[in-house]
């Protein structure tokens, strides 16, 4: 696993077409090895796009802090 830090927002397309908004949670253990949490949430959105500005209205998440898939 790589040591750099995960965005801690990604927004993938599911496989019915559908795109589903993931919150991931970086922390480290006592020798700096990265730990990942992460949790997929129940929102449903029709366009990437939707599920950005969900992140930036509820989360306030800045556009580098999102990833896409």
């Amino acid at each position: 696993m790589s040591r750099v830090a995960l965005r801690p927002y990604l927004v993938a397309k599911d496989e019915d077409g559908r795109f589903r908004i993931t919150v991931r949670t970086t922390r480290l253990n006592s020798q700096g090895y990265p730990l990942v949490t992460s949790a997929m949430l129940d929102d449903i959105f029709p366009t990437a796009t939707a599920a950005r500005q969900h992140l930036r209205a509820q989360f306030r998440a800045e556009t580098a802090e999102i990833a896409s898939k």
